[in-house]
């Protein structure tokens, strides 16, 4: 009965041992989708201020129909989500999100690519 009872334990504690493995690595997938939700969603945003810009006459501090002088706000540049940049053309901003978790490859963090127009978003690419 003493093995029997060895047995059981110890076929208890690999059981143990590979559903916290499994929990561990189901959580590090979700924490990462979760982060690049979150960075597409502060890109979709700063999306949207700058058609704003765009829409706004100039005497109302806009671009009147340009997309020249749109910045991102400096509150907006840095959030808990990860870090951004606008690169801006008279008719097109190219907004980059790089987020705070390890992407895909697991060197790099996630980074997501978003282009925009003046009346919408033109594409949006995930890089890690």
């Amino acid at each position: 009965m003493g093995q029997q009872q060895l047995l059981l334990i110890v076929l208890g504690v690999i059981i143990v041992g590979i559903a916290v493995v499994v929990g561990i690595n189901v959580f590090t997938a979700s924490s990462m989708d979760a982060n690049r939700n979150a960075v597409i969603s502060d890109l979709t945003n700063l999306a949207s201020m700058a058609q704003q810009y765009y829409r706004k006459p100039t005497a109302l501090a806009g671009g009147n129909q340009t997309f020249t002088g749109w910045t991102i706000p400096s509150s907006l540049v840095t959030t808990a989500n990860g870090t951004y940049s606008a690169n801006v053309a008279a008719q097109k901003v190219t907004l980059t999100g790089t987020g705070t978790d390890i992407g895909n490859d697991g060197k790099e963090p996630v980074q997501v690519t978003m282009i925009v127009g003046p009346n919408a978003i033109d594409s949006t690419a995930v890089v890690n």
